[in-house]
């Protein structure tokens, strides 16, 4: 959705995603709109001016000026952030998600800076007949930080991400206000290169996947599954990055896609070649894969990018 004009009469363009489009074309009267959200991607906050000569009816004069773009349907590329409305009109801080990389298991692969997925047993170290001082997935005799595991599913890292109010203003005692509480949380990922597992290695439940190949994981507190977990009790400094009040925490796994497993075709085709250390102290040639997963609050609508590299021996 985007306005045509805000100089005058306010006239929205509204129109449905691919996947709204698609949806509807089933034409079985299941299709419903029961939610909608707002955003403000194109306004530059930066330019409210509060020294106009003008006075203070031209301090946001251009932020209510900035052309506004027409609605498109690409739901992968609209709506990163959105806008929320609390009622609660005394709150100070409003809270985050922050990767918790403060566990060796936990953390991201120190270069390039980027959770590793090894994409099969020969990249991991772990297939028994052909184990090789070449693969990338130990160092030495130990699980390398930041290589996750991703056809065994086996050891190797799990991706950690505490929500919560992140100030040393109010006590990690204090209970999170119960608005700004996430319970469930929606994940994106390519589904051409991997799928969303629990920390286990268990498969999550594929919500859908949309015409631009990216698959959808809703998961909330209510599942079985161990993904979303409360954080409130965790009061020690060395067990979140949240300085202030805990929410929850979200915990997953990513397995490399049957196509990445047995396949190099679209490493060909989309990635490069590059090196990483190896179990046997040297560098081995890997073809890699550099993607995005998109971890969002269905609450606050906050959202966070992870860099994610898929790696293949040569």
């Amino acid at each position: 959705m985007g306005f045509l004009d805000n100089s005058g009469d306010i006239i929205l363009d509204v129109v449905l995603t691919d996947h709204g489009r698609k949806a509807l074309s089933k034409g079985d009267g299941t299709f419903k709109i029961t939610k909608f959200a707002l955003g403000d991607e194109e306004i530059d906050y930066s330019l409210y001016n509060s020294t106009h000569s003008s006075g203070s009816s031209y301090y946001d004069l251009e932020i209510l000026q900035t052309p506004i773009l027409e609605s498109f349907t690409d739901n992968a590329a609209s709506m990163k952030t959105k806008l929320v409305t609390y009622e609660n009109l005394e709150l100070l801080f409003l809270p985050i998600l922050e990767l918790n990389e403060l566990q060796s298991s936990n953390r991201r692969y120190a270069t390039p800076n980027t959770f590793v997925v090894a994409v099969d047993r020969f990249t991991e170290g772990t297939d028994e007949q052909t184990i090789t001082t070449g693969s990338i997935g130990y160092n030495g005799e130990n699980i390398r930080d930041g290589v996750i595991f991703g056809e065994s599913m086996e050891y190797g890292t799990t991706i950690m991400i505490d929500q919560g109010l992140d100030t040393t203003q109010i006590s990690t005692k204090s209970t999170i206000d119960e608005d700004l509480l996430e319970t469930s949380y929606t994940i994106q990922i390519d589904n051409r290169f991997g799928s969303i597992v629990n920390k286990n290695g268990e498969q999550l439940e594929l919500s859908y996947i949309d015409d631009d190949n990216i698959a959808y994981y809703i998961v909330s507190t209510a599942d079985e599954n161990d993904a979303v977990s409360t954080i409130s009790n965790l009061t020690n400094a060395n067990e979140s990055p949240i300085a202030g009040p805990r929410g929850s925490r979200l915990e997953f796994k990513i397995k490399a896609s049957l196509d990445l497993q047995t396949s190099s075709f679209l490493f060909e085709r989309l990635g490069g070649t590059s090196q990483l250390a190896n179990k046997g102290g040297n560098n081995s040639d890997v073809n890699h894969i550099d993607s995005i997963v998109r971890i969002s609050g269905m609450n606050t609508g906050y959202s966070l990018d992870l860099p994610v590299r898929f790696v293949k021996l040569q």
